[in-house]
């Protein structure tokens, strides 16, 4: 999972069931339980993409920022660095600067930390993959599907040819 949501849109053709993304559900999750919130990712280079996911999302007007701790992925997991305080520290700055009520977590690799930062900050700290798991099951428990009319019905089938040929899912023309 990836706090970008790649392939969103190409999986809600193909699957029946509802598909989340972690980012769009944390985005519209925190959207439920303040009126603004912050997201606090890992690098910087994560920004503009979350900046982009946010206005994709209808969530412009909830979203007061989206900064970075400048904590690297493969950092999140290390005994030795001080992953925990960068983040928490980077989440107090959102709280006192951008007003927000809510943090989402920017990053998967984060969702081990989200208690023990809510209990700190003592504001909501939302962890997409729970909120996409969770929001996930309460649509299958309503027995809602993804719609097949209009831009998430099927893909067309696709001609293979050359090379590509042998790579055609069987019963597609080639």
């Amino acid at each position: 999972m990836r706090f970008g949501d790649p392939g969103l849109d190409a999986a809600r053709e193909i699957a029946r069931g509802p598909v989340l993304g972690i980012a769009e559900a944390a985005m519209r999750a925190a959207s439920f339980l303040a009126t603004g919130f912050s997201v606090v990712t890992t690098l910087p280079r994560t920004v503009v993409i979350a900046e982009h996911l946010v206005a994709r999302y209808g969530v412009s007007s909830h979203c007061r920022a989206v900064r970075a701790c400048d904590v690297a992925v493969l950092e999140l997991d290390s005994p030795h660095g001080n992953a925990y305080g960068k983040i928490l520290d980077e989440c107090r700055r959102a709280l006192a600067e951008d007003r927000s009520g809510a943090i989402v977590l920017g990053c998967a690799g984060m969702a081990d930390l989200c208690e023990r930062l809510s209990l700190s900050l003592g504001v909501p700290v939302i962890d997409g993959v729970a909120a996409a798991v969770t929001l996930a099951e309460a649509l299958v428990r309503m027995g809602l599907k993804t719609s097949k009319h209009g831009d998430y019905a099927a893909p067309l089938p696709k001609i293979y040819a050359g090379m590509l040929a042998s790579l055609a899912p069987s019963g597609h023309p080639q």
